[in-house]
């Protein structure tokens, strides 16, 4: 009964090193990055007067979590080709084929490593650390950099069925919008236009607004009555954080809310929704791509070389880092763009896939 074991003692053996190898590579890594991420910002840190506390639970205990798993597929890399050239280089791997084991047999302990990685990357991306972005995203407006949008210009979205709001501009430090209007259609056919001086927000109320200087126009075929007033307090389907979006804002939602907040935009017709999209879809991509980069890995490294394990760390370390470059180019053409998000994210795991597969083909059997 042992013998049929899906998990036997060899591969609890490759999993704890994997593993561990990763959680150590994370760790070095990380520190390394805070280090040199603390000598850039630390004149920031004591221009604005941060406090200590603030500085290593609200940043930094929330930094590490987020660019552990931002740089997730560097250190699966690092981690298979690191304790694969070790077990190549000690002959441990031509012991295994020699018992009559399969390269395709050796890669299952692999797949599962991989597996726990991709799920524990993807739960901490979709769910856990957003909530934590917000506390570091927070800090760095107070104490870096503002990254908090605080005016906005040419507003258009549609907040009810019909009904189109549109802004000339509009200041969050007295929540007020200049030169607004409020069109109401009907079967494509306008029957209410309202434009008005001004629009300010009362944040006492969700979604009330005071509208000064306005005029309505109602239609109703061919006749027309006109409504002037001073001031009209109303209730329209729309909130600043709408339109007020802050740099990064995509990385403080959950996968879920990020779904939410994305089919609502869309809905409203709001255009400058593609961060938020390419968001979303990485955070699945990215976890897909633990299992491409430990195929990569392991076909690399899987066989004994002269160059040892510095060749095979090398040539892992460019193609990693080539997976993250060629991720943000990507990304970058779907903002910049016509690339849907969607297909910009998955070209990096595409064109990767056929050279896993390639590499794959051309392992010691």
């Amino acid at each position: 009964m042992r013998s049929n074991r899906f998990i036997k003692r060899l591969d609890w053996y490759i999993i704890k090193k994997f593993l561990g190898t990763y959680v150590f590579a994370i760790a070095l890594i990380i520190s390394i990055a805070v280090v040199f991420d603390f000598n850039e910002k630390m004149d920031k840190f004591m221009e604005h007067q941060a406090p200590w506390t603030a500085i290593v639970f609200q940043y930094y205990m929330n930094f590490i979590p987020y660019f552990a798993n931002l740089f997730s597929p560097l250190f699966v890399f690092i981690a298979v080709i690191f304790f694969t050239s070790k077990l190549a280089e000690n002959s441990e791997i031509i012991a295994m084929f020699s018992t009559g084991m399969s390269f395709k047999r050796m890669m299952r302990p692999y797949m599962i490593s991989a597996a726990i990685i991709a799920l524990t990357t993807f739960a901490l991306g979709s769910y856990i650390i957003p909530k934590g972005s917000v506390t570091r995203l927070n800090f760095e407006d107070r104490y870096v950099k503002k990254k908090k949008t605080s005016a906005v210009s040419n507003v258009q979205l549609e907040v009810d069925s019909g009904v189109i709001a549109y802004i000339d501009n509009y200041s969050d430090y007295n929540k007020t919008g200049n030169r607004f209007s409020l069109d109401k259609f009907v079967d494509k056919k306008l029957v209410s236009h309202l434009t008005a001086r001004r629009i300010t927000y009362d944040t006492t109320t969700v979604n009330k607004w005071t509208i000064h200087d306005y005029m309505i126009r109602n239609l109703d075929g061919l006749k027309e009555t006109i409504t002037k007033g001073d001031r009209i307090d109303s209730i329209i389907n729309m909130d600043p954080s709408d339109f007020l979006i802050m740099k990064n804002q995509q990385e403080m939602l959950t996968s879920p809310q990020l779904s939410e907040y994305i089919e609502k935009q869309k809905r409203r017709g709001f255009a400058n929704i593609k961060e938020f999209e390419i968001e979303y879809h990485k955070r699945i991509a990215m976890s897909f791509a633990s299992f491409i980069l430990t195929v990569i890995g392991v076909s690399l490294s899987s066989r004994k070389t002269k160059g040892g394990m510095g060749l095979h760390l090398g040539i892992g370390l460019a193609l990693s880092f080539s997976y993250i470059l060629f991720q943000t180019i990507a990304a970058t053409f779907a903002i910049s763009g016509n690339m849907p998000p969607v297909v910009a994210v998955w070209i990096p795991n595409i064109l990767y896939s056929f050279i896993a597969f390639y590499l794959y083909r051309k392992a010691p059997k």
